[in-house]
């Protein structure tokens, strides 16, 4: 018996296979541009001599003004875009659900438990900084919205933002007001230049809240951005036509017109500013973004480019590009691995920006020929099998 209440036929809703090819594959690209430019941001932690601790540092070491505006041009941005597509992947299952005339959120809660076993194994052994059991608590909460009427959306929108502004803006006066001066990163250095393995497990294990608290931080923002990602699906954002040229208008011109140039004063404003640099502005530059590539997929003509379809295979296998780009700069940057970060920091910023080349590059072509044969990525397939083994013994 699957949880929730039984919804009724589905005689008006829009079916999730509902639109043109054109549409998912829009989306697909957006996912694969989304997964690539979240390392875009986290390689610079990779590459640190110190990890991702250094980002603790009461003064990190953002080097020159060129390496800022490389940060710059990815930092909070993708991560706000992903939690968009999250929000359009949500409102897709709704309205499976709605058309087949399950009950709702019923299977879709085993979804959201699995992606945060996916997740907390994910920081366990591969990255601090996991972003997918956030996203399985924000989920939890918009599955109960998703599906509500509009007042009631609205005034969850309306509150999570407050909460959420709420936050940047104390944060941001406490860190103008400390004067703090300088500090090492929180943690041992030495374990990501020179430590094994089992090293970074036992400091992620020992310091959970300190690298867990992004987690919860987020969450207003993340139900915030679930649910307008629900929304602009249902105002036609992803549209090939005049109501959805209309919104990418919109989307652009508040996203890269305005949030974008605001989002670069930020970036060079200083450690204090860090809230509104990575949390504010950004997913306002994110809904601009999506705009964007989405109206230069429908001019697209004639048959999809290299990037196209790189960007593609990459969103198809979402979480195993996820989990892999991780994995590959572990590999190059800790003393487990090669070791890079250490041998290579008189080299910043470049060399971060060639490392984050070579592992999109590899990454891309690997996704690419998986897909020839297999029509889903490797965890991916993990995770379809492990979805449905308790609805088939459900079943029996």
């Amino acid at each position: 018996m699957e949880q929730g209440t039984v919804l009724p036929p589905a005689k008006a809703a829009p079916s999730a296979a509902s639109g043109t090819d054109r549409r998912i594959d829009v989306l697909d690209v957006l996912r694969g541009i989304a997964i690539i430019g979240t390392l875009g941001t986290n390689i610079w932690l990779f590459t640190h001599p110190m990890g991702p601790p250094s980002i603790f540092s009461a003064a990190p070491d953002t080097g020159s003004a060129l390496e800022l505006l490389l940060r710059y041009l990815t930092n909070g941005k993708f991560l706000a875009l992903l939690t968009l597509l999250f929000g359009v992947g949500l409102e897709l299952q709704y309205r499976s659900a709605l058309r087949k005339g399950k009950r709702w959120p019923g299977w879709y809660l085993w979804r959201t438990a699995l992606l945060f076993v996916e997740g907390a194994l994910h920081f366990v052994l591969v990255f601090e900084f996991d972003v997918l059991v956030g996203y399985a608590f924000i989920a939890l909460i918009v599955a109960y919205l998703v599906g509500r009427g509009e007042r009631s959306v609205r005034r969850w929108m309306a509150g999570m933002g407050a909460v959420h502004l709420a936050l940047v803006v104390l944060i941001t006066f406490a860190l103008l007001t400390a004067n703090a001066s300088g500090g090492g990163a929180l943690g041992h250095p030495d374990v990501y230049a020179a430590g094994g393995y089992l090293d970074q497990v036992e400091l992620r294990l020992s310091r959970f809240l300190l690298f867990r608290f992004e987690t919860f931080l987020v969450i207003p923002m993340g139900v915030v951005l679930f649910l307008l990602g629900s929304r602009l699906l249902q105002a036609g954002a992803f549209e090939d036509g005049e109501r959805g040229t209309r919104l990418r208008n919109r989307l652009m011109l508040v996203g890269l017109g305005v949030g974008a140039p605001l989002n670069l004063v930020t970036a060079f404003a200083g450690p204090a500013w860090f809230m509104v640099d990575r949390y504010l502005l950004p997913p306002l530059v994110a809904v601009g973004l999506l705009g964007l590539v989405t109206t230069l997929v429908h001019r697209a003509t004639g048959v999809p480019g290299l990037f196209r379809r790189g960007m593609t295979a990459v969103g198809r296998t979402a979480l195993s590009g996820y989990v892999f780009q991780n994995l590959a700069a572990s590999a190059l940057c800790y003393g487990w691995g090669l070791g890079l970060a250490a041998r290579l920091d008189w080299a910043r910023p470049w060399w971060p920006v060639l490392a984050w080349a070579g592992i999109v590059t590899t990454l891309t072509i690997l996704s690419s020929l998986w897909l020839r044969r297999f029509s889903r990525g490797p965890l991916e397939l993990v995770w379809h099998r492990a979805y449905l083994a308790p609805q088939r013994s459900d079943r029996s």
